[in-house]
């Protein structure tokens, strides 16, 4: 007598192997994503160290700073008012990236393939000819130029009155002086 619930060997056989399969799969699968999630958190603690770091130094700029204000505003307490504090010149270059970096580790340019290139680089050009060409026929529009020959005109004509004026200021020093030669010295008697 036969049961006919008996399973055949070879599908026992390869049930087995799938659900080995499957642990094995399941295994590197939590394996990898421990692995992601600590390498995640390294990320995250480094982050932390980073911004506090920069918060530091952030503070350390900040005291500087107040320590210049209030040492400009004793200085300026001579009279016993208060003055407004005097900005002083800094020969330092400050860049905004680079505020929490000494000579930190430089990312290099993305590559960018050839024929990518060669069309950004004529877009630029083209835009840059194309304003260059609206810049040039606005400023030598007839408008323009009418406008620029008004104003030399009037320049012109400014510059020609003050030339008159003064002329006409010498004239009458040297007049005045010429009279003032010519008069004989009256000596008064006591």
């Amino acid at each position: 007598m036969t049961n006919e619930l008996v399973v055949p060997a070879w599908l026992a056989v390869l049930v087995a192997v799938a659900v080995l399969a499957l642990a094995v799969a399941a295994f590197r699968l939590s394996r990898s994503v421990r692995q992601a999630r600590g390498h995640t958190e390294a990320l995250l603690a480094a982050a932390a160290q980073d911004a506090e770091a920069l918060r530091e130094q952030l503070a350390g700029i900040e005291a500087e700073l107040q320590e210049k204000q209030e040492g400009a505003l004793r200085s300026d307490r001579t009279d016993g008012t208060e003055r407004m504090p005097v900005a002083t010149v800094d020969d330092r270059e400050y860049v905004i990236t680079d505020l929490g970096q000494e000579n930190g580790p430089r990312v290099p340019a993305r590559v960018v393939p050839a024929p990518l290139f060669a069309d950004i680089l004529l877009r630029e050009s083209v835009i840059k000819t194309a304003a260059l060409a609206a810049g040039l026929r606005r400023a030598l529009s007839p408008e323009v130029r009418n406008r620029i020959r008004f104003e030399m005109k009037r320049e012109v004509k400014r510059s020609r009155k003050e030339r008159r004026l003064m002329l006409r200021a010498a004239r009458r020093d040297l007049e005045s002086r010429r009279r003032g030669a010519l008069r004989p010295d009256v000596e008064v008697s006591s």
